[in-house]
């Protein structure tokens, strides 16, 4: 077995933030493609939680969402599908009331998307959050795609069940990691060429595709695997990688 080069070893770029395969400075426009996870890493809620409380149903919605992260729970369809029920009744004044009062974006995202865009990566949101959110943090950024789950609605009430849409039913890990690929091919680039950045256990496949993985305040299984980790600050620590 040939040794692991000494520069590619995991180390501590600078504190709380963790490199492994990688040598730095890389240079940002070398990748044509960003990828970001909606739920804790673009965004400071997991949205299926705090939508939960609403209806009073938290603490059980939560600790399979947990299960879910830290991939504890093998079928994440399955488990999404467990916790939308619960959501049966909940109005879209409720969803409303999340994003205005308990959604915020994380620190350094607006930096770091705006420092994408300069360089000229197209933007990706690959959620297996809600389209309610997702369009709304599309069009706030000015992200150039996205994908994500869509509720059912009767009248101004949630079903407790989701809407089947072209490419699928639910997007889960498999379905991000093929969202980034058809969007890499869409676009004539290699995944080398493509950024994903995650929390949970379920970006895993996606990060595992591409030529840079980064792991945001992320589960211990998703840290471990990511070329980058971001432990501590904001997701514009990303651009330390990037600078001489």
């Amino acid at each position: 077995m040939t040794a692991l080069d000494p520069a590619l070893a995991p180390r501590e770029l600078a504190p709380g933030l963790v490199i492994r395969q990688l040598t730095p400075p890389l240079k940002l426009s070398d990748f044509k493609l960003i990828a970001f996870d909606m739920d804790s890493t673009l965004i400071n809620i997991e949205c299926v939680d705090e939508i939960a409380d609403e209806a009073g149903r938290k603490a059980e919605v939560a600790a399979i969402t947990e299960a879910a992260m830290r991939g504890e729970i093998e079928d994440y369809k399955e488990s999404l599908r467990q916790r939308v029920a619960l959501l049966k009744g909940v109005t879209l004044g409720h969803l409303e009331h999340v994003y205005n009062e308990r959604l915020q974006l994380n620190p350094g995202v607006e930096q770091l998307v705006a420092a994408c865009q300069a360089a000229g990566l197209k933007t990706l949101l690959v959620s297996g959050g809600f389209t309610f959110f997702a369009e709304r943090i599309r069009q706030r950024l000015k992200l150039d795609f996205a994908r994500s789950n869509l509720l059912e609605w009767d009248g101004d009430a949630l079903t407790g069940r989701m809407v089947d849409q072209s490419w699928g039913d639910i997007c889960d890990g498999e379905q991000k990691r093929q969202t980034v690929l058809d969007v890499a091919s869409l676009l004539g680039i290699s995944p080398k060429q493509c950024i994903a950045v995650g929390d949970g256990s379920n970006d895993l496949p996606m990060m595992r595709a591409v030529g840079l993985s980064v792991a945001f305040h992320a589960k211990p299984r998703v840290r471990g695997e990511a070329k980058v980790a971001i432990n501590e600050g904001g997701l514009d620590r990303l651009l330390e990688v990037f600078q001489g």
